[in-house]
Order: structure tokens, then sequence, then C-alpha cells
């Protein structure tokens, strides 16, 4: 492969990811501002929402973070509340073992990178024949990266010259989950991974209560498309045709 056509491959493979992340951008962006000016209200210099948003890329966890921050040292009980907040990673990776495969140099950084969003765009996005998937996993990751970094540290760096309520501001996350599901549910006909999804969840929630429902809900759905990745499939490849 010459260098030339290497080149085209990973423009064409940034062209067709981009547009993918652009609502992800507007609720990072959001978000991210809003972390960087808690962070600096909180008394933190704008280096510490840089470096946390670069290094950990958890929302949930970074926002967490801060209460963690300023109070007294309790490594266990901050490993706890890591891996209870960041536990449903588990599930996405194993999702998403066959589609990593063969990604070369590229999978440690998308195995780091897969945040919600990602995972949702990279398990749902209906990519091209000719569009190189690697590089269209990597580009998608990298993006959503670059947003929630680069509004973390802007929120960091102004946060002080800023004021004004951020109530409400956490609902855009909500918002995006909405529009990546129906545009999920318009690419399906039968919606037979959205009405597990939507079972799965409602049930979990009225077993385990809104504050226990995460983690069964995610095993419930793995298990649901485990046994139903045949019909799933079929059904894609019918829309696809």
């Amino acid at each position: 492969m010459t260098m030339q056509s290497k080149t085209q491959i990973i423009k064409s493979a940034f062209r067709c990811a981009f547009p993918y992340t652009i609502p992800i951008f507007a609720g990072f962006w959001f978000l991210g501002l809003t972390y960087g000016i808690y962070m600096n209200v909180s008394g933190f210099s704008f280096w510490y929402p840089m470096l946390m948003s670069l290094t950990i890329f958890g929302g949930s966890l970074e926002f967490l973070a801060v209460s963690m921050l300023l109070a007294p040292y309790a490594p266990a009980q901050v490993f706890l509340m890591t891996l209870m907040i960041q536990a449903r990673h588990l599930f996405y990776g194993i999702s998403m073992l066959d589609k990593f495969r063969g990604m070369g140099w590229k999978k440690p950084y998308l195995i780091f990178g897969m945040c919600d969003e990602t995972f949702s765009i990279n398990c749902t996005a209906d990519i091209p024949e000719n569009i190189d998937r690697g590089w269209f996993y990597f580009f998608v990751t990298l993006l959503n990266h670059f947003y929630w970094f680069s509004g973390s540290t802007i929120g960091g760096i102004v946060g002080s010259l800023l004021s004004f309520d951020t109530e409400g501001l956490d609902f855009v996350m909500t918002a995006m989950f909405v529009v990546i599901f129906m545009e999920q549910w318009l690419k399906e006909k039968r919606h037979i991974s959205e009405w597990a999804g939507l079972a799965a969840s409602v049930g979990c929630l009225l077993l385990f209560g809104a504050d226990n429902f995460l983690i069964p809900t995610m095993i419930c759905i793995l298990i649901a498309l485990t046994v139903l990745q045949k019909p799933i499939e079929r059904e894609r490849g019918r829309a696809e045709g």
C-alpha cells in the first residue's frame, strides 16, 4: 500500500466518523465546561481538569473525584466507588471483543477511550464497506476524547471569569442518548435490540430501584443480545439489503 492510498483511507475514515460525533461534541462541551468551572470554584487550578480529562476520561467519575479530592484520604473507599461507577465498562468491553480484534496499535487506545457515547456510536454505526473500520473506531474515540478534554480545559481556565447557573446542564447527556436511541430505532423495523434494552432497563429498575439497577440492567442486556445475536444480525442484513 502506497503512502498516498493510506492517507486517503485515513481521510475517508475521518470524514465518515466526524458527523457521528457532532451530537457528542455539543454534549461534551457543555458538560466539560461545567466540569472545568466546577473544579475551578472548588479551588483547583485548570491543570486538574485538563490532566484528569486527558488521563481518566470518565465524566461522572471526574465530577465525583472533586469531592474525593476534598475529602480525607481513603484509598479503599475511592477504589470501591470508582469500580462501582465504571463497572459498566466491563460489559462494553465484552461486547466489543470481536469488533476490536486485529486492530493492532489502535486497540489499547480504543479500549482506554471507550466511554458510553463512543461505545454507542462504534457499536451501532452503519459503516460503509469502503471505510476502514479500525480508523473509523479510532477517530470516533479520538474526537470524543478531544471534545471532553478541550471543554474541561477551557472551563478550568475561564471558570473564574464566568458566573451563570449551571443547573440542568446534566440533562444534555440524557438528551444525547435519546438522539442515539432514536437513530438506532429508525434503522431497524422489528426493533429487537431496542425492546430488549427497554425491557431490561424497566424490569431492573422496578426490581432493584433507581440506585442499584444499572449493573443488573447491563448483565440482562448482555445476556439478551447474546441470545438474540442471530435474529438481530438477520434484521440488520435485511435493512442493509
